[in-house]
C-alpha cells in the first residue's frame, strides 16, 4: 500500500465512502505522493519559499520507481522545479478515481450502487473491513492519544492529515483533545523524534504539509466568501 492509498482510506467514511475535507482532497493526495517520493530519496526541497506556495521541489536520484503512480508523479516533478503547492494540484488533481479504483481492487473498499428516493442512482464506497485501516488507526491513536513514538510512515500520515485539517473529521472519530492537537501539530512541523528515517524527509514532509494547509485554508476561504 502506498501512503496515498492509506491516506485516502483513512479520509473516507467507513459507512458511505464520503471523504473528509472533500474540497481539499487533491492537495492531500498530491502531498501523500510527494512524501512517498521523499521517503524513497527521489525529491528534495530548495529554499524557504512563500508561506502560501512553499519551497521549490526538485527531482533527485535516477532509475525506475516501484509503482507506476509514483513514476508518473516523479516524471511530473522532473519537468521543471516548481513550488510545493503547484505540484500538489498537478499531481493530486486527478488522483481520487485512480486511488479509489486501486483500493477497490485491493479489497479495501466495496463499490455499491444504490437508489436515492427510488429515483437517483448513487455510488458509495464503504470499507471492506479487512483490518488494514484498523491497524492504521491504532498506530495513529498510539502516537496522538497514548504518546508513543510513531514510525516514519505513521508520522508522515499524521502530518498530512493535520495539515489538511481532516484529523478531527475522521469517521469513526478519533478521541480529540488539546493534547492530541498539539502532538499532531508537532508532527506536522517535522518534529518526529528518533524514529524518523532522516531530517531531510521530515523537513520535506513539513514543507508539503504546510503548503497543503495553506491551500486548504485558501479553498475554505473561497467557498465561504
Amino acid at each position: 500500500m502506498l501512503i496515498v492509498e492509506d491516506l485516502l482510506l483513512l479520509l473516507l467514511d467507513d459507512e458511505t465512502g464520503t471523504p473528509a475535507k472533500a474540497g481539499t482532497l487533491p492537495y492531500a493526495l498530491g502531498g501523500a505522493v510527494l512524501v512517498e517520493l521523499a521517503m524513497l530519496g527521489r525529491i528534495d526541497v530548495e529554499g524557504a519559499g512563500s508561506v502560501l506556495s512553499g519551497p521549490k521541489v526538485v527531482a533527485v536520484g535516477d532509475g525506475p520507481l516501484p509503482d507506476p503512480l509514483l513514476q508518473e508523479a516523479y516524471d511530473e516533478v522532473t519537468r521543471k522545479p516548481r513550488t510545493v503547492q503547484t505540484l500538489l494540484l498537478a499531481i493530486g488533481g486527478d488522483l481520487w478515481k485512480t486511488v479509489t479504483d486501486r483500493l477497490v481492487e485491493r479489497g479495501e473498499l466495496r463499490r455499491e450502487s444504490k437508489r436515492v428516493l427510488g429515483l437517483f442512482r448513487t455510488t458509495q464506497l464503504p470499507s471492506a473491513g479487512t483490518g488494514h485501516e484498523a491497524r492504521l488507526r491504532a498506530a495513529i491513536r498510539g502516537a496522538l492519544v497514548d504518546g508513543t513514538e510513531p514510525d516514519t510512515r505513521t508520522a508522515a500520515i499524521i502530518a498530512l492529515l493535520s495539515g489538511s485539517g481532516a484529523l478531527p473529521e475522521l469517521r469513526p472519530q478519533l478521541a480529540w483533545s488539546g493534547e492530541v492537537y498539539r502532538r499532531a501539530k508537532e508532527l506536522e512541523k517535522g518534529h518526529w523524534g528518533a524514529s524518523a528515517v532522516g531530517t531531510a524527509v521530515a523537513r520535506t514532509t513539513a514543507a508539503i504539509a504546510a503548503a497543503g494547509a495553506a491551500a486548504s485554508a485558501a479553498v475554505i476561504t473561497t467557498v465561504t466568501t
